[in-house]
């Protein structure tokens, strides 16, 4: 399917940093970072150091109370930022602050989309956060068009996941409502850093780059520089997320802007390098 001019704005700046990485023999790389944790304020640093230190595009999670597809380290801080009084506004409000620099994709559960207003309302208030698009993990091809409908015509792209589970015309299926990019999920189970990459991923990103007319990142389970290269040797894009929070969780009060930059930096480096062969 070719959409032509059925692009929205938020898929042209995402597709235009994918582009901008293609053009210098690389790979995306695209950090996830949780909103409101450890605390607001460190988190807008850590939005900072992601945009100031390699990130072609950052993603940016809501936190929710049962977020179905994340693990035990992203989990816990979707907890405690809600517990410090995160609220979407707050969220929306450190996109607001970095979008100007690189495209901000919200990963976001559907409650938190009906929960306020509805649909229409929580698009027009990502958008004018200046959010390009949405990753919803809860909401599957089928499940409520209405959603994906709403959020794309108010200029988000909505990113669809395909995992190794799933079957290959479904994975067409998915492809052919895909915007921005698709996401691939590496393995099975949720978010959680692994101690490899797996062996069928080169597999797997070729058939769903078969049938996507977007780019194809992988997230889940990257855990290093080392990772991130291998994944962009494959892939268009490189998702890192509980690697990251861990860091953050980790650093003391007031310096988590440090390790995830250093962190970003190096896995900036490696997936450049990647491709060259020089790592």
């Amino acid at each position: 399917m070719n959409r032509g001019e059925g692009r929205n704005t938020g898929e042209t700046r995402i597709l235009a940093a994918f582009e901008k990485a293609k053009a210098e023999n690389r790979a995306a790389l695209m950090p996830y970072m949780m909103g409101g944790f450890p605390d607001l304020e460190s988190s807008r640093a850590i939005a900072r150091a992601y945009a100031e230190n390699g990130a072609d595009l950052i993603e940016l999670g809501i936190p929710f109370s049962d977020p179905l597809a994340d693990g035990p380290v992203i989990h816990e801080a979707a907890v405690k930022a809600l517990e410090s009084g995160t609220r979407l506004e707050d969220v929306l409000s450190i996109c607001a602050e970095v979008s100007a620099q690189v495209p901000v994709v919200l990963m976001v559960y559907t409650n938190s989309i009906l929960g306020g207003l509805g649909a229409e309302s929580f698009a027009d208030r990502a958008v004018e956060a200046g959010a390009s698009g949405v990753i919803i993990p809860d909401l599957p091809l089928g499940e409520d068009e209405s959603i994906r409908k709403t959020l794309t015509e108010a200029g988000l792209a909505v990113v669809p996941l395909i995992a190794p589970t799933t079957l290959g015309e479904r994975r067409a299926e998915i492809c052919g409502i895909a915007y921005g990019f698709v996401y691939v999920v590496s393995s099975v189970g949720t978010t959680g850093e692994r101690s490899e990459v797996p062996a069928h991923l080169k597999e797997l990103v070729e058939d769903v780059e078969s049938k996507s007319e977007v780019p194809v990142a992988v997230g889940f389970g990257i855990g290093s520089p080392e990772h991130a290269a291998t994944v962009g040797q494959v892939a268009d894009g490189v998702i890192i997320g509980s690697k990251l929070v861990r860091l953050a969780a980790e650093a003391p009060a007031g310096e988590v802007a440090g390790p995830t930059a250093e962190f970003i930096s190096d896995a900036a480096a490696a997936v450049a390098s990647a491709r060259s062969g020089v790592l």
